[in-house]
């Protein structure tokens, strides 16, 4: 037995040298492309959606997709980085769900900026200072994220990409147990989230609201007596002790990011297309409004609708289709939309995010 594994071992060794061998040389390639872009953007979110799409479709196994997703990320942001390291601006402070999505998309070769608010996230990314940013801009239990709609709306940047993250919630504080808890930091979001396991565990705990769920447990790491809903990676990062975990109302709990930059994505072959509009002051003016998508057979997967602030009872409609922009069906029934809309904005158009 003991010679079979030494055997196994070697062919392992070799095998890995053999890996690090073409990485390398997929990293010259890279890098030589690099050069051949110039002063072209570096982040390329269609061509890298492209290449994780293929990787997944030829997965031999038995290497889960998740897994492959994640070390080709790892990769591609190892090779991004040889020409330039970006500075990627998200809600923080360290240990949020925004910096696990930020990582998710842009692996650990770029340089990570936390901000105090999303509308940081925006001003960071607007004046240069970050390359892109990742905002979270709606969950599937709590629905939009309301600041992040209206800064789309008031914003030049453009969204490049999305990401898609499952969300599971824990409960920590410094104690060995959530005994003697009165009060309890997460995120208006997290608190949404968890209310129904909140009521039945800690009913009488006091709920308080903050920026973000790693700002509520560094909060707890600090209070004796006080708990926080944060991910596993907060507890850690923080020194707290898990007393619950997936302590989430849905199981499938998941929130979705946009990743805001300034840039133009080309059509992936997969994508999706986020603009907002306002529908004329009259009977029957969102339908009409809606109409062209129908005419061209574009399939709505969004539409959500917030105060536009101009007017009482007037608003503007958040919607999200598939397609690119430039495909023909939907610049068609863009086209016709002009002709209706009392106002309307492209927000971007990127690829679908790996389910």
């Amino acid at each position: 037995m003991d010679d079979e594994i030494l055997r196994i071992r070697d062919r392992i060794d070799a095998i890995d040298a053999e890996v690090l061998s073409l990485i390398s040389e997929r990293a010259r390639c890279a890098r030589e492309i690099g050069h051949l872009k110039g002063e072209s953007a570096v982040y390329r979110p269609e061509r890298e959606a492209q290449v994780l799409r293929r990787l997944l479709q030829i997965n031999p196994g038995p290497l889960p997709p998740s897994s492959v997703q994640h070390l080709f990320t790892e990769i591609i942001s190892a090779c991004r980085a040889l020409e330039k390291t970006m500075r990627i601006a998200f809600l923080g402070p360290q240990g949020t769900y925004s910096e696990e999505a930020a990582r998710k998309q842009f692996g650990a070769s770029a340089e990570p900026e936390p901000c105090a608010s999303i509308g940081e996230v925006f001003r960071r990314v607007e004046s240069g200072f970050a390359g892109y940013g990742v905002v979270p801009v709606e969950n599937s239990s709590e629905g939009g994220i309301g600041v992040t709609l209206d800064l789309l709306l008031a914003t030049t940047l453009r969204i490049c990409a999305e990401v898609v993250l499952p969300i599971h919630h824990c409960l920590m504080t410094t104690a060995a147990s959530m005994d003697g808890v009165t009060v309890v930091y997460a995120h208006v979001q997290a608190l949404g989230q968890c209310n129904e396991w909140l009521s039945r565990h800690l009913p009488d705990a006091q709920r308080v609201p903050v920026a973000s769920n790693a700002e509520a447990a560094r909060r707890a790491s600090a209070e004796p007596g006080t708990t926080a809903i944060a991910s596993r990676a907060a507890a850690e990062l923080y020194g707290l002790n898990l007393v619950a975990e997936n302590i989430e109302d849905e199981p499938s709990n998941t929130t979705r990011f946009l990743v805001i930059g300034n840039q133009e994505v080309n059509p992936s072959g997969r994508d999706k297309t986020s603009l907002v509009m306002s529908a004329p002051n009259r009977p029957g003016g969102l339908q009409e409004l809606l109409a062209p998508f129908a005419k061209h057979s574009v399939s709505l997967s969004r539409l959500e609708s917030r105060p536009s602030r101009q007017g009482l009872w007037e608003y503007m409609f958040f919607i999200d289709i598939e397609g690119h922009q430039r495909d023909k069906p939907v610049a068609r029934a863009l086209a016709e939309l002009r002709d209706n809309a009392a106002f309307l904005k492209i927000l971007g158009a990127y690829p679908v995010a790996p389910a």
